[in-house]
């Protein structure tokens, strides 16, 4: 299991990746949500994938192909990487990164 954190605005946001699957919590909630409990942003899922800008299952299908991605990723080090590429993307600051029973490592970004 690996732990990421990220800077967003005022926002501190977690991602936990455990095996093939992804969590996100944000400081305000103390549960993870899955993938599928996110509020999607529709300009940054376009921005990602331009062919769903028509497309009314745009939500949907942008989770399969973010799950299709991960599934494709050999190992929690490959879809950290991934997660924190592409994050930052739209503006999400990785600061941290911890695996299960090591210390937090700084990210320099």
């Amino acid at each position: 299991m690996i732990g990421i954190i990220f800077n967003y605005g005022n926002e501190v946001v977690e991602v936990r990746i455990d095996g093939m699957k992804c969590f996100f919590r944000t400081s305000q909630f103390h549960k993870f949500a899955t993938l599928e409990g996110l509020k999607l942003d529709k300009k940054g899922v376009i921005k990602e994938f331009p062919d769903l800008k028509d497309n009314e299952n745009w939500r949907d299908e942008s989770i399969k192909r973010f799950e299709n991605k991960m599934e494709k990723l050999d190992n929690e080090n490959e879809r950290m990487r991934y997660i924190i590429k592409d994050l930052s993307k739209f503006g999400y600051k990785p600061m941290y990164y911890q695996k299960q029973g090591y210390r937090p490592v700084k990210l320099s970004k």
